[in-house]
């Protein structure tokens, strides 16, 4: 899946943001990690954010929590949290079947690029992951929360309280180790292993008490949004839809762009600065993008496309037209048309 590898779920990030801030996280320094990554974008299943996002995110989250900072998200992930994912461990008649289709379908909720793995060995199943991607830094709680999801999951599935016979991680965070024998129920926790994995005795073969046509729709829905969904626009194309918008409503001020963003005016202000560009600069760059595109295509007045660029009167239309490219409107209308007419790509004598 290569269009969605290096994301991860707008579920899955947004259960990572609400933790963050619930350890006490500011606001402020998760907006810093990414502008692209707001609550709009975390609102739409289909679109997938950078899995960077989330390992910075883990950061922050793992400094101001500490040890067990991993199973904070696991409490606060409650079944649906995970959106369609929780429900594949049940889509099978068996736990051991039901949790290889959850994994085969991992990426609806994490980066396809992280492998896991089923196995049984007679009596034991064991999920395993085998390919980490994630920097050292945040294994800790990040393994933490996959394999803590993981017994949850399974225990819901079954409706049994399974304890598995082993944990293993494979950082050597070991300080850590009191919180994790609360959560998992087991002292057989080892640190510094190959790879992390939970194993259970006689459990590959417990039902899961499904609907097998429920548990195949789930599956099919699973297997339809990993093939629809995209990666979020990153900064420079929402702060472009944020400027097509403004001027489609008729408030092109900074305020009103920061209350479409869900940000405040001055951390709007520090985005565009760090751009190398300001609000004013990008109000301007569309309109000149949208009115070379009605003054080529169309032959409506002067006056009506200014009122598409959201400009207040004719007038003002033509003083920017001048200010863009040294012309009058007809000048401008006919060079942009003799352009086409020739074929050439050049940028029609348009200063920029």
């Amino acid at each position: 899946m290569p269009v969605i590898t290096g994301t991860t779920s707008t579920r899955l990030a947004g259960l990572i943001r609400t933790t963050a801030l619930t350890a006490g996280v500011p606001a402020t320094e998760l907006d810093a990690i990414s502008p692209s990554v707001n609550p709009a974008v975390l609102a739409d299943d289909q679109l997938r954010v950078p899995t960077e996002w989330a390992w910075r995110a883990w950061e922050l989250i793992d400094a101001t929590a500490g040890p067990g900072s991993g199973l904070l998200a696991t409490a606060a992930a409650g079944h649906g949290g995970l959106h369609v994912w929780d429900y594949l461990f049940t889509c099978a008649p068996t736990l051991a079947e039901s949790v290889r289709i959850a994994i085969g379908l991992r990426g609806v909720v994490t980066d396809p690029g992280v492998d896991w793995v089923v196995e049984e060995d007679g009596r034991l199943l064991t999920i395993r992951e085998t390919t980490a991607i994630e920097p050292d830094g945040v294994l800790p709680p990040i393994q933490e929360f996959m394999l803590s999801i993981m017994l949850r999951r399974v225990r819901e599935a079954t409706g049994q309280r399974l304890v598995p016979v082993r944990v293993a991680f494979s950082h050597n965070a070991t300080h850590r180790h009191r919180h994790l024998v609360d959560e998992f129920g087991t002292t057989r926790i080892d640190f510094g292993a190959p790879c992390a994995e939970i194993t259970f005795l006689d459990a590959g073969d417990l039902p899961t008490g499904t609907d097998p046509y429920l548990g195949a729709m789930v599956r099919k829905y699973a297997e339809l949004l990993l093939t629809t969904s995209r990666p979020a626009p990153d900064w420079r194309t929402t702060l472009h839809d944020t400027v097509i918008g403004a001027l489609h409503d008729g408030d092109t001020s900074l305020e009103g762009a920061a209350r479409r963003l869900k940000i405040s005016p001055r951390t709007l202000q520090r985005r565009l600065y760090e751009l190398g560009t300001s609000w004013r600069q990008e109000v301007e760059s569309v309109r000149r993008d949208n009115a070379i595109q009605l003054m080529r295509h169309t032959d409506l007045p002067v006056q009506s496309v200014a009122a598409r660029l959201g400009y207040t009167d004719a007038r003002t239309l033509r003083r920017a037209i001048r200010r863009w490219s040294g012309q009058g409107v007809t000048d401008f209308r006919r060079d942009l048309r003799d352009t086409d007419s020739i074929g050439s790509p050049g940028s029609s004598g348009i200063r920029r």
